[in-house]
């Protein structure tokens, strides 16, 4: 693979690789088949929406190869925003080469010019040991707290 990588910021026309990233991601991580409709209109909604969040995407020769979603939260106690790393995906035959590396790099350079970002948060697969030796590398550290949810809109 021929460097550099291009990190940039996702935009309409990226809709479909958005899609199908998260539609593979679904699959890899919890072997569930999520609704084309339903993540087309979520991915757009976010797209036309900043406050929802936004996709930051490596691209190599021209073509989508990793993306990830940034949504916020605000902590009261440190007074800031955590951005939380979210559809984390890189294309299988692009894995290993420092795409995500690259992303996260990227997403912390911008989250340091912002002081009112206090840090980065996301969720693994419990069984995902792969995905956590990977964040762990990059200075991640396990939290004691566990992710409950309650959804009446299921997948």
């Amino acid at each position: 693979m021929s460097w550099p990588v291009i990190i940039r910021a996702a935009q309409l026309r990226d809709l479909p690789s958005l899609v199908a990233f998260n539609l593979a991601l679904a699959w890899e991580t919890e072997h569930k088949h999520l609704d084309p409709v339903t993540v087309t209109a979520g991915v757009e909604a976010l797209l036309h929406d900043p406050q929802r969040g936004f996709y930051t995407l490596a691209e190599w020769q021209e073509r989508v190869v990793g993306q990830v979603l940034v949504t916020f939260e605000w902590s009261d106690w440190r007074n800031g925003w955590f951005w939380w790393l979210q559809s984390v995906y890189v294309s299988p035959e692009f894995r290993g080469r420092g795409i995500f590396r690259a992303l996260v790099h990227h997403l912390e350079e911008r989250a340091r010019q912002d002081r009112q970002v206090v840090g980065f948060r996301l969720y693994v697969e419990r069984d995902n040991r792969t995905a956590q030796a990977v964040y762990q590398a990059l200075g991640w550290q396990p939290t004691t707290y566990g992710v409950l949810e309650k959804c009446w809109k299921p997948v």
